[in-house]
């Protein structure tokens, strides 16, 4: 069971994210989620829920990448937006972004999709919505996941070192109004997915554009090699 405690992260977001943890808001939200996992298939494993925010504390975060919600097959999803783990298949998205970072940066596509190296580079993998029931994307959009998400962003809009947010279809990109700290970087393109990469994501180059604005912004620049 999910439950309230001290450390819900075990770094510094616990800090940045206090209040909330302690709110009605999240005690509800927690209790809406422990019920559906008792009743219905739910991914990810409750332990991983939380993985973009441990893997990655508040002040190493250097790049955001957003997605809506976890992977809804089975395996797949881990807490990290976009990532799967070794062993399962690439989703078409996660092939497709691994196209634009050999396109991008000659690297080659890794022979698995876990992006956990990304996360301990600096790199926030942060899903709007959190969890998701089996087969069923976009099940728990309204579950109240985007309270503490939105949060996310606004503490990473306030934070003093210049981010990079790389906000890829639609839904991303409308949490812009969220990003409003002129040092920022924004990066916008379409999605990802078949249905839509080859509108402007394929040579849309968010990799070297990332490393780009970081360097000269005297931060050390992602290493995107898995």
């Amino acid at each position: 069971m999910l439950c309230i405690r001290n450390n819900i992260i075990g770094n510094d977001w616990d800090i940045i994210l206090g209040s909330y943890f302690k709110s009605p808001i999240f005690k509800e939200l927690l209790k809406k989620v422990n019920k559906e996992y008792q009743n219905k298939i739910v991914y990810p494993l409750k332990k991983d829920i939380f993985n973009a925010l441990k893997l990655t504390p508040f002040n190493n975060v250097k790049v955001v990448i957003l997605g809506q919600d976890p992977y809804h097959g089975e395996g797949e999803a881990h807490g990290l937006a976009f990532s799967v783990k070794p062993g399962i298949k690439l989703p078409p998205s996660l092939k497709n972004i691994f196209k634009e970072l050999e396109n991008d940066l000659n690297i080659k596509a890794p022979l698995n999709g876990d992006l956990t190296l990304w996360a301990r580079e600096g790199v926030l993998l942060l899903n709007t919505c959190l969890t998701v029931i089996k087969d069923s994307p976009n099940s728990h959009q309204n579950i109240g996941w985007d309270k503490l998400t939105n949060l996310i962003i606004e503490k990473l809009n306030d934070k003093e070192s210049p981010v990079v947010f790389i906000l890829w279809g639609n839904f991303a990109k409308s949490k812009k109004e969220l990003i409003t700290n002129p040092k920022h970087l924004i990066l916008e393109s379409s999605h990802p997915s078949p249905l839509s990469v080859n509108r402007n994501f394929f040579g849309s180059k968010p990799f070297s554009k990332t490393n780009e604005f970081l360097i000269k912004n005297n931060l050390k620049p992602i290493n995107w090699q898995i």
